[in-house]
């Protein structure tokens, strides 16, 4: 049975799908509220719980001379606002156990990227703020592998945990997910993710920067709710091919209303199987 809690007034682990979704990085305070309440009316209209998700920083990006974002101190300040102005919980990603705490007084989720998964000082970290902690697998890593993540998670007497699956290396520049990833995941007893646009990334596949098969997010996106997953996680902008960081990979906006009604039909056909 999945551990149910609350994030900001968002019930996770519950019947209802929730959505995580917003740009890659912050790249203006405008851009961020401004696309944070176009995503939030829309997971309205599809009767779907939001949490709006964006980075301070992209420690890991393919370049140096990379976007990175407009770092720690101005970021929290405009993940603050988001938070205020937009009404919706905050997730985002941190990179060692200092920026912890600072983070966790702007944001509902801090969000473990899928390089440091294994990271015990990142983890405690985050786990002692008692913020939700959502752990991305990481992409070298077996699903079963992640048990001793949570429990990493958990011993620092934190059960607010979220798990997401992103996808598992496939040869060279490019992933794939393994359904079945979903129900092992969930079987560590926390609500289970998918992140459907980073796991369509061709990691590097572009040189400088990461590739990506945006065709296929509906597709994706579908799968995971049938199999079971309890939120769906997706990079969403306005113009993909504009953005900072990942547009190779990101849902355009004007997609995402029509497949948050087919995921929220989908979730309804499969409830009764999924096992709570």
């Amino acid at each position: 049975m999945a551990e149910r809690f609350q994030i900001g007034g968002v019930e996770v682990g519950g019947p209802d799908l929730f959505l995580i979704a917003g740009p890659c990085v912050i790249e203006s305070e405008k851009h961020a509220l401004w696309l944070g309440r176009e995503i939030a009316a829309r997971a309205r209209a599809a009767g779907l719980p939001y949490i709006f998700k964006a980075s301070y920083d992209k420690a890991n990006r393919s370049s140096g001379s990379s976007f990175r974002g407009p770092g720690l101190e101005h970021g929290l300040e405009i993940l603050a606002r988001v938070r205020q102005e937009v009404g919706a919980p905050v997730l985002t990603d941190i990179h060692s156990p200092a920026q912890a705490e600072p983070a966790a007084a702007a944001a509902d989720v801090l969000q473990i990227p899928a390089f440091l998964s294994r990271q015990t000082d990142l983890l405690r970290a985050a786990a002692a703020t008692g913020r939700a902690v959502n752990v991305k697998k990481g992409q070298f890593m077996a699903p079963w592998d992640m048990r001793g993540a949570a429990e990493k998670v958990r011993a620092e007497g934190n059960n607010r945990l979220l798990l997401t699956e992103r996808g598992a290396s496939f040869g060279y520049n490019n992933l794939v997910v393994d359904m079945r990833s979903l129900a092992i995941l969930r079987g560590f007893g926390a609500p289970v993710v998918l992140d459907v646009t980073h796991s369509l990334q061709l990691p590097g596949a572009q040189g400088d920067r990461s590739g990506g098969q945006p065709e296929y997010i509906e597709l994706l996106a579908r799968a995971g709710v049938a199999a079971g997953a309890d939120g769906i996680f997706l990079e969403v902008h306005e113009a993909p091919e504009r953005a900072l960081s990942d547009g190779a990979n990101a849902l355009p906006l004007d997609r995402l209303a029509p497949l948050l009604e087919q995921l929220r039909a989908v979730r309804t056909a499969v409830l009764p199987y999924i096992s709570r």
